[in-house]
């Protein structure tokens, strides 16, 4: 089954989930040639291990506390704050806290 992403013009909701958070999962919003934006859920001790993508990223924390170790470096994100990454910079994720994030990626061919 193919993953439904959003039209152009379509509005998506990314208020925080609250109480419905630990039901979510991680989804794709949209994706085109250029852009790519997910809705991250993490729950408190879960991580997406060290990483790196083509092009620059920003992961941006909507509700929660999440850790991202960028080359090394560990930076704290809590709700309200964004980080931007250049591409082919290794990262790591870790939630300190039951958490959703806004990432966007550019796509590099």
């Amino acid at each position: 089954m193919a993953i439904l992403h959003a039209a152009p013009g379509q509005a998506i909701n990314v208020t925080p989930f609250g109480a419905e958070l630990i039901n979510q999962k991680t989804i794709a919003l949209f994706k085109s040639e250029q852009l790519e934006v997910m809705r991250l859920v993490l729950l408190t001790g879960k991580s997406l291990p060290p990483h790196k993508v083509p092009g620059e990223i920003t992961i941006q924390c909507v509700e929660g506390k999440i850790e991202v170790s960028v080359e090394g470096v560990n930076h704290t994100l809590v709700a309200g704050q964004l980080l931007f990454l250049l591409g082919n910079v290794m990262h790591g994720v870790n939630a300190l806290e039951n958490s959703s994030c806004l990432v966007t990626i550019v796509l590099r061919k």
